[in-house]
């Protein structure tokens, strides 16, 4: 009688790893929303705690029918090849599912840092968008121009290692098609956005530097006017000074 039962529960064990892998494990998942690939992962993460938890059960098992092997060596030994195949299917399942929890949480969490790369390249975008507008109407003095010139620069100097890590991870998950489409028109606003204000930006750098150095030429060219004047006004007046005739003066004094 034990035996019987024993040949039961080993029956049982195999019929809930078959409903198991099936469950689990051969079902097709199509993520198009984070919702359903979150409700995924916790979905596996149960079905690891489910599976490993039947661990007891199984010790169980191998543990009677070992003694009843010792005792009854006939039936012992036919239940003993059935265990065996139970043992290692059971730890396939293992395996496996621990294997596709693993990956559904590599999944998520390049999901979850995507995200965070795009919140970090939209502030900056967001602060380079603030700079190249803070470089319209500018007054008409060099240290306004240099100032608002400096301040672009310093935003423009932004790496480009963020909008590396979300083309890779993006691509990562479009491929596996995870999110695709949610994926796809995320990255192509953002694309789009960083292009638009790149352009932007540089096109205004271009100019300001262009009216920076305008202003430098101008300031230089007065500087060295007011220098001649200066020296001229101190000739004429020497020359005032001397009582010297106006018609012997140089030319450029008359």
């Amino acid at each position: 009688e034990k035996a019987v039962n024993l040949k039961k529960d080993l029956a049982e064990m195999q019929e809930w790893m078959t409903q198991a892998e099936e469950e689990y494990l051969e079902k097709d998942f199509e993520y198009k929303s984070p919702e359903e690939l979150e409700n995924a992962v916790e979905e596996m993460k149960r079905a690891k705690e489910d599976v490993l938890q039947k661990e007891v059960r199984v010790k169980i098992l191998k543990d009677n029918i070992k003694m009843l092997a010792a005792k009854v060596p006939s039936s012992g030994q036919d239940l003993a090849t059935e265990l065996n195949v139970v043992l290692e299917n059971y730890q396939l399942l293992c395996n496996r599912i621990r294997g596709k929890c693993h990956t559904l949480e590599e999944v998520w969490s390049c999901w979850i840092e995507l995200l965070q790369y795009l919140d970090l390249e939209t502030a900056w975008l967001n602060n380079l968008e603030e700079r190249v507008q803070m470089t319209e109407n500018l007054p008409d003095k060099l240290d306004a121009v240099n100032d608002a010139l400096e301040s672009l620069e310093s935003v423009l100097r932004h790496p480009a290692d963020n909008r590396t890590q979300i083309r890779e991870l993006g691509q990562t998950l479009i491929d596996g098609g995870i999110l695709d489409d949610i994926i796809s028109e995320k990255l192509e606003a953002f694309n789009a956005r960083y292009e638009d204000l790149s352009h932007l930006a540089v096109s205004r750098q271009i100019a300001l530097e262009q009216q920076l150095q305008t202003m430098r030429e101008t300031d230089h060219m007065l500087q060295v006017l007011q220098e001649n004047l200066v020296e001229l006004d101190r000739q004429l007046t020497s020359y005032l000074t001397d009582r010297v005739d106006a018609f012997q003066m140089p030319q450029e004094a008359q």
